[in-house]
């Protein structure tokens, strides 16, 4: 028989694990449950709730196909030593997943159990899982992302009694349903299809523009990201559709900004699958010198929103409650921690990660160090937190919603942060500490050693585009 293990690719279409390990029809569909891989890194509540919001629809379609969502509670090791014993003789599919430390431990100790002609891994987000070459790249992502789109598993026979939840009683028993979960997004196939043709038919008007403002980008960006992540939807399925639609839009210029955020997110998630080191080892090895010190309350009243700059507290008050905001947003977050408070990208990243909905750690953890200035291969930036209230906010008022005890307080000193004691007092002066972050690491990256383990990481990590290779080490 067939065993199809599900880990974030929770979807009925363009499913390869499912696609291909239902042909013969004796099949079971397993997902995993590990309380330890939802309190590692950078997983929380609100990804686990989208995750189940995901399955419950899954499960639904795979009953019309006589199948089931069956969950197994425990490890990854603990699953392989069931299967051993109930199916000695079964085929396992599943779908390749790049995720943290904790999960690749458990995924290898899964597949030792197995003879390797048991085995079908199915590459899913275009990644070079064996023969790895970025000068290559591109061009295979193309290709895989160019493939038929996967139709509907094929009906079940399968009717043998498992040792194993149900996914309604999973369900039931979880309970992780609580205020502070109401506002992010809910998860399925059905709700990321929607998304898709209303981004398609009205909602990218403006996209390139609008992306960058957290009130416009709320709803001029796909915001399909968490459904990505969790795989309610293929990103081949959306680079084809996009590609459907793209020569008569009337937003040709906003969809192609987009199409090219659709291969940047692979491209980062390869970085991550190239070198999982990455998790926890700046891409640029010098770079781990430069901040060796935290200081835990100056991180708790980041993350907590309450740096005493309105703007930064609202984009993380609003990160909060909704588990989603836009990239600028997130780039300067992750700047103010890094460069400004000058604390360890390492200690920051992970409790960043947890409000993110959309957590996919290739993304976020190259983002992180790019923000940080530890990859050596991009120019480092730093973002003024007042330069991008007045940019993105000008009148305030998307600050004052989120923040409304400065309902009543001039705009003007909402931006510049003058508000003595009327909100919480700043954490750090922001032209001093930015400007000791700017001499502190371009000091480093003058050094010539450093510019020859650059060009190294180029060589492994970098884009293939000339003038970004030019900039990063002219």
């Amino acid at each position: 028989m067939d065993v199809i293990i599900l880990q974030r690719d929770l979807r009925l279409m363009d499913n390869p694990a499912l696609f291909y390990g239902s042909k013969k029809g004796n099949y079971c569909v397993i997902y995993v449950y590990d309380k330890n891989y939802w309190q590692s890194y950078g997983r929380s509540s609100r990804q686990l709730k989208f995750a189940v919001d995901c399955m419950k629809e899954l499960n639904e379609n795979l009953k019309k196909l006589d199948s089931k969502i069956l969950i197994f509670k425990g490890s990854f090791e603990k699953l392989g030593v069931l299967l051993k014993k109930e199916f000695p003789c079964s085929k396992i599919h599943l779908n390749h997943c790049t995720d943290n430390l904790y999960h690749r431990k458990e995924i290898k100790k899964f597949l030792s159990k197995f003879e390797n002609n048991t085995l079908n891994i199915y590459d899913n987000f275009g990644l070079q899982l064996h023969k790895f070459n970025r000068d290559n790249w591109s061009r295979d992502w193309n290709a895989i992302m160019s493939k038929p789109i996967l139709g509907s598993p094929s009906n079940s026979t399968f009717n043998k009694e498992l040792p194993l939840l149900s996914f309604e009683d999973f369900e039931q028993n979880l309970n992780i349903e609580n205020s502070a979960l109401r506002g992010i997004q809910k998860g399925g196939e059905k709700l990321a299809s929607d998304l898709l043709d209303s981004f398609f038919e009205y909602r990218a008007d403006g996209y390139s523009k609008k992306m960058s403002c957290p009130k416009e980008a709320e709803t001029a960006c796909s915001r399909l990201s968490p459904h990505i992540a969790f795989g309610s939807i293929s990103i081949r399925k959306i680079y084809q559709e996009l590609n459907n639609v793209l020569f008569l839009s009337p937003y040709k210029r906003d969809l192609y900004s987009f199409k090219k955020r659709l291969h940047w997110h692979c491209h980062f998630v390869q970085k991550l699958e190239t070198e999982p080191e990455l998790e926890f080892r700046s891409m640029h090895p010098f770079c781990d010198e430069l901040r060796t010190e935290e200081d835990s309350e100056l991180i708790e009243r980041w993350i907590k929103g309450q740096t005493g700059f309105p703007f930064l507290d609202a984009c993380i008050s609003y990160l909060n409650s909704n588990g989603w905001i836009n990239f600028r947003m997130r780039a300067m977050i992750m700047s103010f921690a890094s460069y400004n408070l000058w604390q360890p990208w390492q200690k920051t990243s992970p409790l960043l990660a947890e409000l993110f909905t959309d957590f996919e750690p290739g993304i976020h953890i190259s983002q992180v160090q790019m923000q940080s200035g530890v990859t050596g291969i991009n120019l480092p930036r730093i973002y003024s937190v007042f330069k991008q209230s007045l940019d993105q906010d000008p009148t305030a008022e998307w600050t004052k919603k989120i923040i409304p005890q400065l309902k009543n307080v001039e705009t003007d000193l909402i931006h510049n942060a003058e508000l003595r004691d009327l909100y919480f007092e700043q954490i750090v002066d922001p032209k001093l500490s930015a400007k000791k972050a700017r001499d502190t690491i371009w000091a480093m990256r003058k050094n010539k050693d450093f510019k020859k383990i650059a060009r190294e990481v180029y060589l492994k990590h970098g884009s293939r585009k000339k003038q970004q290779f030019n900039r990063a080490f002219n």
